[in-house]
């Protein structure tokens, strides 16, 4: 690790990443994904890709964990939104 700059990276990975959790556990909850723009989500999961293959390029510890973790955690709230579509507290969105 390269000292504060990684520490900085590290925190930072932290904090993008985590914002995800919320999302996913209230999906899991309602068991509705109608709020959710699938396209946003597989174009955001695609970036994520990017970032996570530059970060292996690069080797750093920072790009590489908190872009996989946040790659996980985009994929889960696409599963959900593809699991709970047309359940009875899904209406559907068409995204």
């Amino acid at each position: 690790m390269n000292g504060w700059i990684d520490i900085i990276g590290l925190i930072a990975g932290m904090l993008t990443t985590t914002a995800f959790i919320p999302q996913v556990i209230k999906i899991y909850r309602t068991k509705s994904g109608n709020d959710i723009s699938a396209r946003m989500f597989s174009l955001f999961s695609a970036g994520i890709v990017l970032w996570l293959i530059y970060g292996i390029s690069l080797r750093s510890f920072p790009l590489i964990f908190s872009n996989a973790i946040t790659l996980a955690l985009s994929l889960t709230i696409l599963a959900l939104k593809i699991r709970y579509r047309g359940s009875s507290a899904d209406k559907g969105d068409g995204n």
